[in-house]
């Protein structure tokens, strides 16, 4: 195969513009929504007393306030897995409830299984069920998992046609690296699934025009693999020793080659919450009958 010409301008996705514009069209479908008599409602779990974990639903629900969309706060930090499931089905009961979010991690002392089971597949915002993650594997999506579906946005933001294109995604995690496979291959791209104790993983990230990396190691992929030309998605969010973030792609020397890179921080992160509030307002349009699949 011919290698393609090196670029001379590589280009950092913009997770953060990208983030606020799927906001835009968010905030003008909740005020659809509310137009018919339905408040787009966002009911967060928190368990435990993670402090990363309590960052993100601030920020999660800052984002929703923005957006116009309600939001109900159930903390516990002391709470058993029967609790949390009674919780769960308060939650699920409830009609104004458009979508229930449990931040993860939980505590060890939870059957985390047991928790996403229960929600109830037409509020599961984040894409976890199986049920929603059968549907997605056959095509037929209700709740595409937010991280995924963030990634599938940056690329199509890119303009590049994907169809026919050879994808890699590093990683096999029910939450990121099956579901954004899926996606890929129903967007018509030859995907390959790589992971840490994958043979020959040079080769095969050098050989892909589409690279999500999504495998949780620092600098795992080394910037010289990078295709020349290819599209990289850099999921990873790694915390090192200094505390800097870094993400699994080494940034600088990929960015000399690919096409175009997401950066860490700043680049699919601000879109899975978004996409987390897309998820919502699908939720919020079938309550108020403004879609019906």
């Amino acid at each position: 195969m011919t290698e393609q010409a090196k670029p001379t301008d590589p280009t950092r996705i913009d997770g953060k513009k990208n983030s606020r514009r799927l906001l835009k069209q968010v905030k003008s479908r909740v005020a659809a929504c509310v137009d018919k008599g339905v408040t787009p409602c966002l009911a967060v779990v928190l368990i435990g007393d993670n402090p990363a974990s309590q960052v993100y639903v601030r920020s999660k629900e800052r984002r929703a306030k923005k957006a116009g969309i309600a939001t109900r706060d159930h903390r516990a930090p002391g709470a058993t897995t029967e609790e949390l499931l009674a919780v769960i089905k308060q939650l699920n009961e409830d009609p104004e409830v458009d979508g229930i979010l449990v931040q993860l991690p939980l505590p060890s002392n939870i059957d985390s299984d047991a928790i996403l089971l229960a929600i109830h597949p037409d509020k599961d915002v984040d894409g976890f069920h199986p049920y929603n993650l059968g549907r997605l594997m056959i095509g037929k999506h209700r709740f595409v998992a937010c991280t995924p579906q963030g990634c599938m946005h940056l690329l199509e933001e890119q303009g590049q046609e994907l169809s026919g294109k050879r994808a890699l995604v590093v990683g096999r995690s029910t939450i990121v690296g099956k579901p954004v496979a899926h996606l890929l291959l129903q967007a018509n791209t030859t995907v390959t699934i790589a992971h840490s104790r994958t043979k020959n993983l040079a080769e095969e990230v050098a050989r892909a025009d589409i690279l999500v990396a999504a495998v949780g190691r620092p600098n795992f992929i080394k910037g010289e693999w990078i295709r020349p030309g290819a599209l990289v998605i850099d999921v990873g969010i790694n915390r090192l020793e200094d505390g800097t973030l870094t993400g699994d792609v080494e940034y600088e020397a990929a960015r000399e080659r690919a096409a175009a890179i997401t950066p860490v921080p700043g680049g699919v992160g601000p879109m899975t919450i978004a996409c987390l509030l897309n998820n919502v307002v699908i939720a919020a349009e079938r309550r108020a009958g403004l879609r019906d699949d």
